[in-house]
């Protein structure tokens, strides 16, 4: 074969490749023949080069040789015909590589050889502006289109949607002739990113036609937003229309149920992917199951869907379902269970990752396992050369000071690469008010104050620390500025599931309930069988100024102790109780929550701000350390 042959047969094979290690071979032989710099076989006509530029462009760590290839294919051409074949894929490489200078430079052949009336051109031109984020060169180029279609519209209002222009995506959605399912799927994930529920939702409700992106759009969106009611009610309507859901939807609709703590919707949800025949290694399918288990008090259940991943075909091979483990027993203060995962993680040679560690620091914590939480730092950054971020740090800093060791949390403070954040204060704050320890108390609220100045639970805790030293003059002062500030407590609130119904308590009231009266009588009753067995109820959780009988009035109406109350009227014996509350336990409702369990025998699953407390026979899972 001669010399000028062989490029020229590589040109005919590549012509006729599909396969992409054909391709591969065909590259790999101009390159090692050095003919790659061959004029005829670049000049002979770009068509034959389309295949592998395309094929270049397509592997991540191969795509700038498209560009040089493309480069080399121009310096041998008499003229630009013929290259609009290849445009689509460097312009798509310029915009993934950032390649400014170079997609500038293909801009001008572009405009060179008139080739910007070519919708394949137009549109790869236009999205490559929209990968580098500019807006205003990317509407030039749309404006200058002599024929739009609906790729042009799409790609203008994801433009839009990822650097955050949300009103310029609605201008741009108002002014499209033609409006497809893609383009309103588009626009409801910008608004629902931006917070706008209510817009997203005239939008879903105005289209005609609905696909399960617009479905997973709306359901995403309001997670994401904080509303997973509204996720739930979506999305028994996106089954009741016949709709089969996908993996995206699936898994925001777990992270729905873990956050209002549905365990029975969760059971359903679980059966309904079984059902379906869809693999708990199917995208994030098997970590949400996880997430969702733990987050609604069931640990068995969640164990049981990892095992069913490390049994299946690469499923307990991904960090993540490891990750999930860690962090949801972290949650229900298993700390030594966790240690335990760690430990089989690392047997079966399974890397962790910066989550890893942060889910084992906040095992570590919430189970008092000090020597054990300042080994798995060393280790992380020492054996896996992981850097620290400010969440790792701020663990530590609340390992310490949950456990009372003030002197090396503020050598922490001072060693640390970076400014400890409001959470980090938060942390130490809240451990002041535990131990009492006034001094760093005051100088921790005054940081979260400065970089958090209406976060209501800082000045919350700041009052409480001063009400349990006695300090009534400087609990009045807190309270007035947050009155001067117009900041407000959140007042506590518990919920809890009876037959398939979510009951609401708040801080003194049902919501909803409609027999306050029965409740407060069956908590009377209660309190009076318990103090009979010796329990006395712990008036210095009541931060006010006022008698012990009054106090002991206001103790009784805890958000915590209504749910109580009410599911003890409504709970066959020895049924579970699980309850949610927006706010950390008290001492006194965690006393007399433990009395409950044992009196009664109902196992009560509580859930509260920071972690879980499983009541049963009269003590619980935290063993008083939270």
């Amino acid at each position: 074969m001669s010399v000028m042959s062989v490029p020229l047969s590589c040109i005919s094979i590549s012509d006729k490749c599909n396969a992409m290690p054909e391709l591969r071979q065909v590259h790999a032989h101009l390159i090692k023949s050095n003919l790659i710099s061959s004029s005829s076989a670049l000049s002979a006509k770009p068509l034959a080069f389309h295949s592998i530029v395309r094929s270049l462009s397509s592997q991540s760590e191969k795509q700038h040789l498209s560009l040089v290839l493309y480069s080399k294919i121009l310096s041998f051409l008499d003229d630009l015909r013929g290259i609009e074949l290849l445009l689509p894929s460097v312009l798509k490489v310029c915009g993934i590589l950032l390649a400014f200078d170079e997609g500038r430079q293909i801009h001008g052949q572009i405009l060179k050889g008139c080739l910007q009336d070519d919708p394949f051109v137009a549109n790869s031109l236009l999205r490559m502006y929209l990968d580098w984020c500019q807006l205003e060169l990317a509407g030039q180029v749309l404006d200058k289109m002599p024929n739009r279609d609906v790729i042009s519209w799409n790609s203008m209002i994801s433009g839009c949607v990822k650097v955050g222009d949300i009103n310029l995506a609605r201008k741009i959605f108002d002014e499209m002739p033609d409006k497809d399912v893609v383009t309103c799927n588009s626009m409801i994930d910008g608004l629902m990113k931006c917070g706008m529920c209510e817009d997203a939702e005239d939008l879903f409700e105005w289209m005609n036609v609905r696909d399960v992106v617009s479905w997973t759009a709306m359901i995403s969106g309001y997670v994401h937003n904080g509303c997973p009611n509204a996720a739930m009610e979506l999305f028994r309507r996106m089954l009741n229309s016949g709709l089969q859901p996908d993996v995206v939807a699936l898994v925001n609709v777990l992270s729905a149920i873990a956050e209002l703590g549905f365990s029975d919707e969760g059971r359903w949800i679980h059966t309904y992917i079984h059902r379906s025949n869809i693999k708990l290694s199917s995208g994030n399918i098997g970590p949400a199951l996880i997430d969702m288990y733990f987050k609604c008090g069931l640990v068995s259940d969640a164990c049981n869907v990892f095992k069913s991943l490390c049994d299946s075909d690469g499923g307990g091979a991904r960090t993540g379902s490891w990750n999930s483990v860690i962090s949801g027993l972290a949650m229900h203060g298993l700390g030594k269970e966790a240690i335990e995962i760690f430990n089989e993680m690392e047997r079966k040679e399974v890397n962790p990752d910066d989550i890893t560690f942060l889910g084992l620091l906040n095992a570590c914590s919430h189970s008092g396992l000090v020597n054990e939480g300042e080994n798995f730092f060393t280790v992380m950054c020492r054996k896996y050369n992981l850097k620290p971020s400010i969440q790792h740090y701020g663990c530590l800093i609340d390992l310490y000071s949950r456990a009372g060791q003030f002197e090396i949390t503020k050598k922490i403070i001072e060693d640390m690469p970076m400014k400890p954040d409001a959470t980090a204060w938060k942390s130490i704050l809240s451990a002041c008010v535990k131990h009492n320890y006034v001094t760093m108390g005051e100088y921790a609220a005054m940081k979260v104050i400065e970089l958090a100045p209406n976060d209501a639970s800082c000045y919350v805790l700041l009052s409480n620390l001063y009400a349990k030293s006695g300090n009534w003059t400087d609990v009045e002062r807190v309270r007035k500025l947050m009155r001067d500030k117009g900041i407000r407590k959140v007042p506590g609130c518990s919920s809890m599931v009876i037959k398939g119904k979510v009951h609401e308590f708040l801080v003194g009231k049902e919501m909803g309930v409609g027999c306050r009266a029965v409740i407060v009588s069956k908590l009377k009753e209660v309190i009076h069988r318990l103090k009979l067995l010796g329990y006395e109820p712990d008036v210095n959780q009541v931060l006010v100024d006022a008698e012990d009988e009054e106090k002991e009035s206001l103790l009784s109406v805890h958000s915590e102790k209504m749910a109580i109350a009410f599911g003890l009227i409504n709970s066959e014996k020895g049924e579970p109780m699980h309850i949610v509350k927006n706010l950390r336990v008290c001492s006194d409702c965690h006393s007399f929550s433990k009395l409950v369990s044992g009196v009664y025998e109902h196992e009560i699953i509580l859930r509260d701000q920071n972690r879980f407390h499983h009541f049963k026979e009269g003590s619980c899972s935290c063993n008083d350390y939270w």
